[in-house]
């Protein structure tokens, strides 16, 4: 029987290699895997670009014969279905690892604990539930669309000290500095998705592409909440569209404005209400989406915050103060009472360069 020390180690390590999938899985977990015999690390693997292949398959073919005997350290239960590939749970039982250690259990139905009992009942010893809090938060976007049809959400926010986004006119370059900026990116590259209202679109025409060296190709697929087709074939993201995946949700129909976008590569969906978070998340999740980034304005943030949906908030924080006529980084919530208030738990805090960057997620 390995140590519960040794057990959380080797376990930090392969969630260490899980998150390198975030942004680049869905709409499949990140998932790491390290496979370990006599003290010694020969295999690893973590879930490659477009969800396959997965974690464990990439570990074993690492280790190849001498498997047999190793502990398998994975992120999350291995999976028990039928895919493009088989069973993860088969694979390992099949290279004769002699133990298991999983971080959290897999909610997916064709899952749930049917991973777990496949090495169970092969004899593979099992452990369960090793840095479970960790792991389950790491996923917890693919944890939403399973359980919630709908993905995770970041707000991310770069204010000044007073809480104000951009001056009134609207100048906002630049609020934060270029550290701060460039984990801004970093951010993106985590994330399948990133949001933005038509303003945003309209005032800044941007192109919401990661812009680290040698990340270029992560950047999120843009997502715009535009009642009214505001979108023009003309902007970046239109232009880019076959090859960022573009979609735009609106109300109002115009059959010539949403052709000549489809024929960019837009993908234009028409609903009820932008406003309707739910159906709006729904749909995302329908298109595989488990992580999307908020990048609006005040108002986008706003109705994040009230809808319930701002899972996590990323708030940059620069060392400036605008004042009352600036643009606010949140706009109206309408609260009566202070218990009203969305309440966050504070999660990290970092100082890059002349700013601050709080990480929250939504206290339960």
């Amino acid at each position: 029987m390995a140590s519960t020390s040794l057990d959380e180690t080797y376990m930090k390590a392969a969630l260490g290699l899980a998150r390198r999938g975030l942004g680049t899985v869905a709409p499949n977990p990140a998932v790491g895997c390290i496979l370990v015999k006599d003290g010694i690390i020969i295999g690893r693997g973590w879930t490659q670009p477009g969800g396959r292949p997965h974690a464990e398959t990439m570990a074993l073919g690492q280790a190849g014969a001498a498997a047999k005997g190793a502990t398998a350290y994975v992120t999350l239960e291995p999976c028990a279905h039928v895919g493009k590939t088989g069973p993860c749970a088969e694979a390992l039982v099949n290279a004769g690892i002699s133990r298991c250690v999983m971080a959290v259990s897999d909610p997916d139905w064709r899952v749930a604990g049917k991973g777990l009992a496949i090495l169970a009942n092969a004899g593979v010893e099992t452990r369960n539930g090793v840095c479970e809090m960790e792991a389950a938060q790491l996923n917890r976007g693919f944890f939403l669309r399973v359980s919630r049809e709908r993905p995770l959400f970041t707000v991310k926010i770069a204010s000044t000290l007073d809480g104000r986004i951009a001056l009134e006119n609207g100048d906002s370059k630049w609020i934060t500095g270029s550290e701060a900026r460039r984990f801004g990116h970093m951010l993106r590259a985590q994330h399948d998705g990133i949001l933005v209202g038509s303003g945003t679109v309209l005032a800044d025409d941007p192109m919401l592409d990661c812009r680290l060296a040698g990340l270029e190709g992560r950047s999120p697929a843009p997502i715009i909440l535009d009642g009214t087709l505001q979108l023009k074939p003309s902007h970046k993201l239109a232009q880019r569209a076959a090859t960022r995946g573009t979609v735009v949700f609106h109300q109002v129909r115009d059959a010539a404005k949403e052709a000549a976008l489809q024929k960019l590569g837009v993908e234009t969906v028409a609903v009820d209400d932008t406003r309707d978070l739910a159906a709006v998340s729904a749909i995302l999740a329908e298109r595989g989406f488990t992580r999307v980034l908020v990048e609006g304005g005040g108002q986008v943030h706003a109705s994040f915050l009230k809808a319930g949906f701002a899972d996590r908030i990323a708030h940059f924080s620069a060392a400036k103060a605008i004042g009352a006529d600036g643009r606010p980084a949140i706009g109206d919530l309408g609260l009566a009472s202070l218990g009203d208030a969305p309440h966050f738990n504070l999660e990290t805090i970092r100082q890059l360069g002349p700013d601050i960057l709080a990480s929250y997620v939504k206290a339960e």
